[in-house]
């Protein structure tokens, strides 16, 4: 069965990194993109950014543009987040999610049209 496994996070003082990272640890599948969605407490699951597996181009999140940087190793079937400036807004658990490859479009920004979930990693930026 595929094993989405995230690690990297941790706790950080604001404008500090962190990198995440999501590997698939169990049986691979074709991939049609990979997401990062974020939980804060009492709230919505949120998009944070995603990439196409094929092409590589990313999308994100507003509040996370020019901050976050998504890119992936294929040869690995591993996804990273790469977080900069983190503001203590950004403190949540940190989910990896991925979509099958179904041969048509599929919507990066809904949680609903993802296949495949990590456990999630929390993230604290303390201020």
């Amino acid at each position: 069965q595929v094993q989405l496994v995230e690690s990297g996070g941790g706790l950080v003082q604001a404008g500090g990194s962190l990198r995440l990272s999501c590997a698939d640890s169990g049986r691979t599948f074709s991939v049609y993109a990979m997401g990062w969605f974020r939980q804060a407490p009492g709230k919505e699951r949120e998009f944070v950014a995603a990439i196409k597996w094929s092409s590589g181009y990313s999308y994100y999140a507003s509040s996370v543009k020019g901050r976050f940087t998504i890119y992936r190793d294929s040869a690995k079937n591993t996804v990273y987040l790469q977080m900069n400036s983190l503001i203590p807004e950004d403190t949540a658990v940190y989910y990896c999610a991925g979509q099958v490859n179904r041969g048509y479009y599929r919507d990066y920004g809904r949680k609903t049209e993802y296949d495949y979930w990590g456990q999630g990693t929390q993230v604290t930026v303390s201020s």
